[in-house]
């Protein structure tokens, strides 16, 4: 009787220790989820714009009274990198500050509402080839 009883014994501590070590599982510690960069923070630039007038003045300042730099034509395509709201004759105007193609020149401040502004260069140049020059 007693071998059948320790062989009962040893039985249910193997079958334990079975259950034990079938119960320890290695546990994977999750990634970090680490986003791509993504606009409007991470982006060096606001969108793409596109000149709606016939001619628009590109100025060293927003403003009217700043230095002209010099002129944008219709459809032409610019960065925009940055907006200002600036408090002139007791209203406020928006400008934003451009970075014209290489051709076009460089920096500059140009009057918000001649410009139409894009998330991406693909969509301002479908929007500058609607247009006529």
């Amino acid at each position: 009787m007693s071998i059948v009883f320790s062989f009962r014994i040893g039985q249910a501590a193997l079958t334990a220790a079975l259950l034990l070590l079938s119960s320890c599982r290695r546990q994977t510690v999750p990634l970090p989820v680490i986003p791509p960069p993504t606009p409007p923070l991470s982006r060096p630039v606001i969108g793409y714009g596109v000149i709606r007038s016939t001619y628009t003045r590109v100025s060293a300042e927003p403003g009217e009274p700043g230095l002209s730099l010099g002129y944008l034509r219709q459809g032409s395509i610019v960065e925009v990198l940055e907006r200002r709201s600036v408090a002139r004759n007791e209203r406020a105007e928006s400008w934003v500050f451009v970075l014209p193609s290489a051709e076009a020149g460089g920096l500059g401040w140009i009057e918000e509402t001649v410009i139409s502004i894009y998330t991406n260069r693909s969509q301002a140049e479908t929007a500058a080839g609607g247009l006529s020059r």
